[in-house]
């Protein structure tokens, strides 16, 4: 599992030009489900996202999670972060996972997410999607599971 994670003033996502969610402060996450992931990188990766230190102190100094600030969580599937572009000049997407079993992987993503009690709003899975974003900082970090860092 691959994240890539933006701290944000505000973030909203359309399909078809309506607004289907949107958040104030928080995080803007991408993800991108791989074949073989499962319950742990679940775990890792929801864990991380929620503790992980971003934020600004009273000192301006990242010292603060996105539970510490009760910020909020935008999530939007993006397969495409498991592309390798080593070879060639088209994109090869074998490493991300069928939509079949990505979908439910993300759904539990998200619903791990929610039960931090953080407000967490997504996008549509397999959608096109315009995303806008106020990207604060900017700050932007990939975030591989345990699972990827062997592949």
């Amino acid at each position: 599992m691959k994240a890539v994670i933006q701290r944000v003033k505000s973030c909203s996502v359309s399909i078809e030009g309506q607004v289907v969610s949107e958040i104030g402060t928080g995080l803007f996450v991408l993800l991108g489900v791989a074949r073989g992931d499962g319950p742990s990188e679940l775990a890792f990766l929801s864990d991380k996202v929620l503790n992980l230190r971003i934020f600004p102190d009273s000192e301006r100094k990242m010292n603060l999670s996105v539970l510490e600030i009760n910020g909020e969580l935008m999530v939007v599937s993006q397969f495409t972060l498991l592309a390798d572009c080593r070879k060639g000049r088209r994109p090869s997407f074998v490493d991300a996972a069928d939509p079949a079993i990505a979908e439910p992987l993300y759904e539990e993503y998200v619903s791990r997410l929610a039960a931090s009690g953080l407000k967490v709003a997504t996008g549509a899975f397999g959608a096109m999607m315009d995303v806008r974003l106020e990207n604060w900082g900017p700050v932007t970090l990939i975030i591989d599971s345990p699972q990827r860092d062997k592949v």
